[in-house]
């Protein structure tokens, strides 16, 4: 298949049935620094866009040969907002698909464009990516064709949050010396309380890019992580921690209280203890565990 590939077991989101809409090359509006994608020239549209028709007759024979897709997930050697036939596309989609949700995955620029804006709100869960909500620092990481600016963009993308009928999911990845420190995360705690996500990944490189960057280790995204009190939050990770986290009944239900907390920090954070705590606690109906954009959460 030229357009479909997977299904890809997704940390952040299940099993995914990906969609490629630019798979002859890389076409994107931004140049980041910390892309895996093989340097290329900034575009603001797809070279050689595929045939709807095409990508829906690989789609209907992908879904009949793999059962248990959780998303559909449209994404692109670059940006798949730069689709022209991206709305068109996902309503497609929407009347072929049964328990799958549709997904994609943005750099949040399409915002600025009331077009794109509009497509996006075809999907039942988007992903906007947000690595600074300063404007000197945004430029750095994420490089953009044009000077977008950083406050217009979170603007917008709050605008979107409160006419959407799925789930937003906001990621920030951390590179070493950009956006890795408090000034960062406290301006990102700040755009993300205006935004109001269902939630908010927290990452770092975990394959080598194709400019110069360097990524922070699991503890620094824990200690960033904290600084985030306005929405909930998991932090990504191929590692768990090495020094688990132990908290008495009392303290993990004030954890609960302030920061849900995910499947996967309870299951690779937390010490056996706490886990057994968390379980009598979910028994007494104290706790609930709830789904937010395809990752189980535990609140109180």
């Amino acid at each position: 298949m030229k357009y479909i590939f997977g299904p890809l077991n997704s940390r952040r989101f299940g099993v995914s049935l990906g969609i490629d809409l630019s798979p002859d090359e890389k076409c994107c509006n931004y140049d980041c620094l910390y892309c895996e994608l093989k340097k290329a020239k900034v575009k603001e549209f797809i070279t050689n866009p595929p045939k709807i028709c095409d990508i829906l007759d690989e789609l209907n024979l992908a879904l009949k040969r793999h059962e248990n897709i959780d998303v559909i997930t449209i994404t692109a050697n670059g940006e798949p907002s730069l689709y022209e036939d991206l709305g068109l596309l996902v309503r497609e989609i929407n009347k072929i698909k049964t328990t799958q949700k549709t997904l994609i995955l943005s750099n949040g620029s399409a915002v600025l464009d009331e077009k794109k804006m509009l497509n996006l709100m075809e999907f039942d869960i988007v992903k906007f990516s947000l690595d600074s909500a300063l404007q000197r620092t945004f430029r750095k990481i994420d490089r953009s064709i044009k000077n977008y600016n950083i406050n217009e963009m979170i603007e917008k993308m709050a605008k979107f949050r409160a006419n959407f009928k799925g789930e937003l999911v906001m990621e920030v990845l951390v590179l070493e010396s950009f956006n890795d420190n408090e000034l960062e995360f406290i301006a990102l705690n700040t755009a993300f309380e205006k935004i109001k996500p269902h939630r908010v990944d927290i990452s770092s490189l975990d394959r080598p890019p194709a400019h110069q960057a360097n990524g922070v280790n699991l503890e620094k995204l824990q200690n960033l992580s904290n600084l985030i009190t306005t929405a909930p939050v998991v932090v990504v990770s191929k590692k768990p921690l090495k020094n688990k986290v132990n908290l008495n009944k009392f303290e993990l239900i004030k954890l609960l209280k302030l920061r849900p907390q995910s499947e996967f920090d309870v299951q690779n954070n937390f010490s056996t203890q706490t886990k057994e705590i968390l379980q009598n606690l979910i028994d007494q109906k104290v706790v609930f565990r709830s789904n937010l954009a395809g990752l189980p959460f535990y609140r109180i």
